[in-house]
Order: C-alpha cells, then sequence, then structure tokens
C-alpha cells in the first residue's frame, strides 16, 4: 500500500509539472501518437516534425521506427509519455489503460481520440483528427477526398471480381486469419480488423461464428477448412519462416495446407486501418483470388 501510494504521489508530481510546462511551450503541438494508423497519417500530411514520440504498433513509414517509443498502445505508462513533454496524443479507443490516459488527460494533455470500429470511416475519422491536431486542415481534406476515391476505385474492383466468379459458378473463398507475433497462434472472429478486412475483400472468413481471436486448435483449424490462410509476415517471421509457420495446429491437413496458399502482409497495412488502407485492400482482393 505504501509503495502504491508513492507511486501515484510521484506521478500527481510529473503531471503538475507537465501542467506547468505545457502553458509556457507556447503554440507549437508536440504529438505523440498511440496509433499506427494515426502515425501514417502524420507523415502522409507533413506533420511529422511534430512527431516527439510513438507507440511500438508504429512502424510505417521506415522513419517512425527511429522516433522516441513509449510502448504498446495498450500497456502505457504516464511516466514514458510525460517525458517526452508532449501536448497532445492521437490514439483510438483502443488506448490504454484508462487510468493512465485519465493521468495523462490530468496532466494538461489533449487527447484526440478515434474509434477503432474497423470501417473506412475510421480512417477518414483519424484524418481529420490529425489534421486538426497539426493545423493541417487542408491537406487533410485533400488526403480525405483522395483516400475515397481510392477506396471506391478498390470496392468497385472487388464487386466486379466477385461478379465474375460466380459468373464462372467458383465457389467463395473460405479464408482463415492467423496472427502469431508471439506465443500460440490466434484466428480471428468477428470484431476483428482482420475479419473486417477478409469482408471487404469479398471472401468469407471461417471463423465467423465467434467474436475476437480465438486460441486455435488442431480441431478447429480442421473443421475450419479453409481455402486459403491469411496471416502477416510477422507471424511468418516469428514463426521462424513459412516452413515453420505451416506446423502450427491442423494447418498442413487443410485445403489451404495441403495446396501451400498463404498470403502474408505487411501487419499495421493490413489491420492498421491507416492511409494505406485502399491499397491494402486492392493487393488483398489479388492474392487471395
Amino acid at each position: 500500500m505504501k509503495r502504491r501510494l508513492l507511486l501515484q504521489g510521484a506521478a500527481a508530481s510529473v503531471a503538475l509539472g507537465h501542467a506547468a510546462l505545457v502553458r509556457a511551450q507556447g503554440s507549437a503541438p508536440r504529438l505523440v501518437s498511440l496509433s499506427g494508423g494515426m502515425t501514417e497519417v502524420v507523415y502522409r500530411l507533413g506533420a511529422e516534425s511534430l512527431l516527439v514520440g510513438t507507440d511500438t504498433t508504429s512502424t510505417y513509414p521506415a522513419a517512425a521506427l527511429q522516433t522516441p517509443k513509449v510502448g504498446y498502445m495498450r500497456q502505457l505508462s504516464a511516466e514514458g509519455v510525460l517525458a517526452l513533454r508532449p501536448t497532445a496524443l492521437l490514439a483510438t479507443n483502443e488506448a490504454g489503460p484508462a487510468r493512465v490516459l485519465d493521468q495523462l488527460k490530468g496532466a494538461g494533455l489533449a487527447l484526440h481520440l478515434v474509434q477503432a470500429d474497423h470501417s473506412f470511416e475510421e480512417l477518414r475519422a483519424k484524418v481529420r483528427v490529425v489534421a486538426q491536431a497539426s493545423g493541417r486542415v487542408e491537406a487533410g481534406k485533400a488526403l480525405e477526398a483522395d483516400l475515397q476515391t481510392q477506396w471506391q476505385a478498390a470496392l468497385r474492383k472487388v464487386a466486379q471480381a466477385d461478379q465474375q466468379r460466380r459468373s464462372q459458378g467458383h465457389a467463395e473463398r473460405k479464408v482463415l486469419f492467423v496472427m502469431a507475433h508471439g506465443g500460440r497462434p490466434q484466428g480471428a472472429g468477428t470484431d476483428t480488423a482482420a475479419h473486417a478486412m477478409m469482408t471487404f475483400a469479398g471472401a468469407r472468413n471461417v471463423l465467423s461464428g465467434g467474436s475476437g481471436y480465438q486460441a486455435l486448435t488442431a480441431e478447429a483449424v480442421a473443421q475450419a477448412a479453409p481455402d486459403i490462410i491469411l496471416t502477416t509476415q510477422d507471424s511468418v517471421d516469428a514463426s521462424g519462416g513459412l516452413q515453420r509457420f505451416w506446423q502450427f495446429p491442423g494447418l498442413a491437413f487443410t485445403p489451404a495446407g495441403r495446396q501451400q496458399r498463404v498470403v502474408a502482409l505487411d501487419a499495421m497495412a493490413l489491420l492498421g486501418f491507416g492511409p494505406r488502407l485502399p491499397q491494402t485492400l486492392d493487393d488483398l482482393r489479388q492474392r487471395l483470388a
């Protein structure tokens, strides 16, 4: 109990000191991004000079890897963020823990939150929020319009491909998304970014009977019988390469495993709902064909 009170007192002291510092800093924003997708928007708007820190999901572009890191967006500490002297935070509702966000708001930081609902509207909201926070509103409007055009073009291609598939009597593509960045592999059910991307691409998620990420067993994988495995390049690398990836329970005995059909994409391009979203959907459509 005593140690907890000391830690809370230290956090409060840091917060009070930071609030005073923010008031003295002038008008130039100092941004910390807690979302890989929002970090990408910062760079697309040419506002990277305002970025003083990012979370570990901010891996693109390559320059984002060189920014000071504040940890994983769901496991933040107030002290680590405040040490960078930011004036504003860019995040989705997935950031946390909640008590840390409360501490950061109490320190005088502006918290710009976007609802992560795995939609194109999520991306549009990220662009608007970053544009406002960085003072690049007009550039944000131009980027949003450009992304809208790209997105509609990508959706039209999906619709055309689906119509062609149906006219040729081809069966619906059954896809299993496997996440294996560390530890046991998990599959994606509904309410996940992976499920949204599979749906946008016109494929059927074989785990759509469940919600969220689910531990994969050999029995579940065999019963799902996917035609294609969708994963991230990080998952393949963490597994030790494709040969080891296929050794996860049950994968080798599925139609996808027998034909060695796997699509591995950059994790943040596929799941981050950043400005690469339209391009990634078009790439996914082609590779799932």
